[in-house]
């Protein structure tokens, strides 16, 4: 039987509840075995990344139409009820459709018993409009518990951004419409960006080939944004010669290849899984007749390392193995190191908006210690003069500044002009990349309500 877009969605949020796994690499697969149209893979992205974005509203709102949270539900259930609850406060279905078309896609996927159950919850919850819920709701709130409601963020991830903001400039009296600026920007979808990579494809023929929609992006100089259409149809996808990747991360990749100045340089990406960002650096290497040497300590991510790298045979070598040791294991061998460490993700919340539910303060600390080895065994990795990019996907303080300004005072490091060399890769003022954590503006933060990427730090360091 064909499936239609809600039991494509029913069935990605049903197994991102049930096995944590991530829609968006569960989505596409689900999409291309549906068979879908154009207009119904539309529909079934907005319904699950709508359902997942609006996930801590849509559970206040059903708990309170019913008297029972959907986290006491079976997952599929859940899922059909959060699901529905979008429908009818934030998108254009008559709610009658919402409610209805719902509940058979519950049934189809075998959830017959809960049917019942699912469509009185959503006859209550369509008795009132998003508004008159979120009004309900707040009422006797503290202002950040309000807030996070209305935005469907966990609380303490609104007064964590909200000492990002604080710490990287852009506090005063536009701090609270800065962070509503950010929080909104978490839930608005990302359109899709990609990157020609250098010496194997040229995004300006790209742009320019008939039916393309695809425009040169706004910053990156090797970025491409895809206005519509699948992204595996655009030329060079399939070889490896274009790839899907949001624009903060190809500024990142370049900037260290920009402040590597070094002839035949050898880099070093030491977090390279799931590869993007060194399929960046393998391609500008090929063509400067230099090497990288990529790592991750996850056997399955440095497969999806050489998958990535596929476009340049030669020119990268992926190589399972703790990052942590490579600095003591190759000592003073790169010109140049890109250190992406895990961290929390706060940055990319637009595009896996499940990974707020899934993260908790004491995340943060924990992460702490691994980033701090890892940015020591990149310094140690590179040779005297050599270039050490430090990034993440967070403005979290303790995930950016906090980790760098703990090793300066050792002095085997001098801190460079990140924004500046930003400012060079895209034509922007130095200005609108730069952080005030230091009060010198030499490091990078990047949002998606300013930049239209997601939340990177960078931070640039040169080996004395």
């Amino acid at each position: 039987m064909r499936q239609s877009a809600r039991d494509v969605a029913l069935s990605v949020l049903t197994e991102v509840d049930e096995a944590d796994a991530y829609a968006n690499l569960l989505l596409p697969a689900r999409l291309r075995d549906a068979g879908l149209d154009a207009r119904d893979a539309s529909l079934a992205t907005e319904l699950t990344y709508g359902t997942l974005r609006g996930l801590g509203l849509y559970d206040a709102v059903a708990e309170a139409a019913a008297d029972r949270h959907p986290a006491d539900l079976d997952p599929r259930t859940a899922s059909a009820v959060r699901m529905g609850v979008h429908q009818l406060l934030n998108m254009r279905v008559a709610d009658h459709a919402a409610v209805s078309e719902t509940v058979e896609a519950l049934r189809r996927a075998g959830g017959g018993r809960s049917s019942g159950l699912v469509n009185a919850v959503l006859r209550r919850v369509s008795a009132h409009d998003a508004d008159t819920w979120i009004e309900e709701l707040t009422a006797g709130r503290g202002a950040d518990e309000a807030l996070a409601l209305r935005t469907s963020h966990p609380a303490w991830i609104v007064r964590a951004l909200r000492m990002a903001l604080r710490g990287h400039g852009r506090g005063g009296d536009g701090l609270e419409a800065a962070l509503r600026d950010v929080l909104d920007a978490d839930n608005a979808p990302a359109k899709v960006s990609l990157a020609a990579l250098p010496g194997l494809a040229d995004r300006d023929d790209l742009a320019a080939a008939e039916d393309a929609q695809l425009t040169p992006a706004d910053l990156s100089p090797i970025g491409l944004v895809l206005e519509t259409g699948d992204p595996r149809d655009v030329p060079g996808v399939a070889d490896a010669h274009v790839r899907v990747q949001d624009q903060g991360s190809q500024l990142v990749a370049l900037a260290l290849t920009a402040a590597d100045t070094a002839a035949n340089p050898s880099w070093l990406d030491l977090c390279a899984g799931p590869g993007g960002k060194t399929a960046v650096l393998g391609a500008v290497a090929a063509g400067r007749n230099g090497r990288v040497h990529a790592v991750d300590s996850s056997e399955h991510r440095t497969r999806l390392v050489r998958e990535s790298t596929a476009g340049s045979p030669g020119t990268v070598e992926a190589v399972h193995a703790d990052g942590r040791t490579v600095g003591r294991d190759q000592a003073g061998m790169f010109s140049g190191v890109l250190v992406d460490v895990p961290c929390t993700g706060l940055g990319a919340l637009r595009r896996r908006p499940e990974a707020r539910w899934r993260r908790r303060p004491d995340d943060v600390a924990a992460l702490a210690p691994l980033q701090t080895e890892l940015l020591h065994s990149a310094i140690a990795a590179a040779r005297p003069g050599g270039i050490i990019a430090y990034s993440t996907c967070s403005p979290h303080w303790a995930e950016t500044a906090g980790i760098v300004d703990d090793v300066l005072p050792g002095g085997e490091v001098e801190l460079l002009d990140a924004p500046a060399v930003l400012a060079e890769l895209t034509g922007r003022p130095a200005e609108a990349f730069a952080s005030a954590a230091r009060g010198d503006g030499r490091f990078a933060q990047l949002w998606p309500d300013v930049h239209g990427t997601d939340a990177m730090f960078l931070a640039l360091l040169v080996r004395r």
